[in-house]
């Protein structure tokens, strides 16, 4: 490949799209639930799974597809990747039950997994040569992540008001089909040789998504059950064993010697906790515009707009500046703070509140608190660890995000609906359920503050504005 492609700006232009996409994939469903709670028959305990059937699988097969991308080529991954999000979607767009649509809904993860990783090799395979032009795109395809998801919350919103849920997913069949049909602009990229840990993919994964599942019935069936305590406990197993085999295999998903790193598992502690905060406060902020304050798909996607708008902003133009003055250890504790006291504004919602006084200004905070933390802990995670364990470090953050939000939002959905989120129609049993789960999220956003305030060390353990994304994109290359 010559140092300088003639058409890497429009191939970004495809790695972009295929970064807002999987952004987007995450928050268009979410005015979406409501309606697909009706016509497909799930019960409000089991909604969540429509967002963590995609989680679970998106988080749990980063790594895998990292070393898939090395194996394969990037390109062929990426391509494969959107042909199973293609896949997923008609599937999850066509579905009639409950089961069909999670199941459509895990496969559009797979392909996700796959998209993410080989995008950032692709990446860096076009730019790479040029540290000023680098930096450059990768502010651009940075960008498309919160483009993404402010889009993903409005389309959501127009699709469902106007024509119907499935829309939300069919939306990504022609784009996909002409994503694919474009990766000629994409720089090829040789297959190296190795193994695939298919056994640590298949532990990680089965362990994420039982322990989840696990939660999600326990208020149902009961915390002390014996099915519950042995589906968290063949979790933790599957789990257990899943780090025995990354020591003992030649090519594992995530080496042991990684977490040697200082503050690697600080910064990966505090994503976590960002994660389960901020997705269950997405997830209940969509339930009470429209099951307590009655708006419908398109008012609720349009009343979050400013929330995305203004995180969109403060990702893109500010948060970066901050960082370079102050590091990154008063950003993501002060983060965590803020969205934590965001979090406990939304708490005191009342079932004849309004969008202006209950959820306007708590969101716009709890907003402001989530771009000044989310950047600060990735870059964080990643600046300390040896070059050529940069993306391992950074496929490694990416997954304790989602995984942090999966949990977060069984457990707080477990908190909802023992206060009475489940019982629909009933406007003040729904608000103490959905206060209860934004209290819940408070108190794990807070905690994050106090843990990344006492144990991080260094508060400037941030990189250079250039050399860094360098590391963050080659993260396919080094997993």
């Amino acid at each position: 490949m010559s140092s300088a492609n003639p058409r890497r700006w429009w191939a970004l232009l495809v790695l972009a799209t295929a970064q807002f996409m999987v952004i987007m994939d995450t928050s268009i469903i979410g005015v979406a639930l409501p309606e697909m709670q009706r016509d497909l028959g799930f019960s409000p305990g089991d909604l969540q799974w429509v967002f963590n059937a995609y989680v679970i699988a998106f988080g749990g097969l980063l790594l895998l597809g990292g070393r898939l991308s090395d194996l394969l080529g990037a390109r062929r991954v990426f391509v494969g990747g959107w042909v199973i999000l293609t896949a997923g979607s008609v599937v999850a767009a066509a579905a009639s039950t409950a089961w069909v649509e999670i199941v459509g809904r895990a496969v559009q993860g797979v392909g996700g997994a796959l998209i993410a990783p080989a995008s950032m090799t692709l990446l860096m395979m076009l730019f790479g040569h040029n540290p000023k032009e680098l930096g450059k795109a990768l502010a651009l395809y940075g960008a498309a992540a919160p483009a993404g998801g402010t889009a993903g919350v409005f389309l959501g919103g127009v699709f469902t008001e106007w024509a119907s849920w499935p829309w939300v997913f069919i939306i990504y069949i022609p784009i996909g089909v002409a994503t694919v049909a474009a990766t000629g602009l994409l720089p090829a990229v040789a297959r190296s040789r190795g193994a695939v840990d298919v056994q640590g993919a298949v532990a990680v994964t089965g362990g994420l998504a039982l322990a989840v599942f696990a939660i999600v019935r326990a208020p149902e069936i009961g915390w002390a059950d014996v099915q519950t305590v042995v589906e968290l406990a063949a979790a933790a197993a599957l789990l257990v064993t899943f780090l025995v085999i990354q020591k003992s295999v030649k090519a594992p998903l995530m080496p042991l010697t990684v977490w040697r790193t200082p503050g690697l598992g600080i910064s990966n502690l505090a994503m976590a906790l960002l994660g389960a905060a901020w997705i269950p406060m997405w997830y209940f902020l969509n339930l009470y515009l429209q099951q307590v304050l009655g708006y419908g798909a398109f008012a609720s996607g349009a009343a979050l707009l400013p929330m995305t708008g203004l995180l969109m902003i403060f990702m893109t133009l500010v948060t970066a500046r901050l960082l370079g003055r102050f590091g990154a250890k008063p950003l993501i504790a002060g983060g965590l703070f803020v969205l934590a006291a965001g979090l406990l504004w939304l708490a005191a919602v009342e079932p004849t509140g309004t969008f202006v006084v209950d959820v306007l200004p708590a969101s716009l905070v709890a907003a402001t608190g989530m771009s000044l933390a989310y950047i600060p802990a990735m870059m964080s995670a990643i600046s300390r660890v040896p070059q050529e364990q940069a993306g391992l470090a950074s496929g490694i953050v990416n997954t304790t995000y989602q995984v942090g939000s999966a949990l977060g939002l069984a457990a707080l959905s477990a908190l909802a609906t023992s206060q009475g989120a489940d019982r629909i129609g009933n406007l003040p049993a729904l608000t103490d359920g959905f206060g209860a789960a934004f209290m819940g999220a408070a108190a794990v956003a807070a905690a994050g503050g106090l843990l990344t305030t006492a144990l991080m060390r260094s508060p400037n353990a941030t990189p250079a504005p250039v050399e860094q994304p360098a590391a963050v994109a080659s993260e396919s290359t080094t997993v």
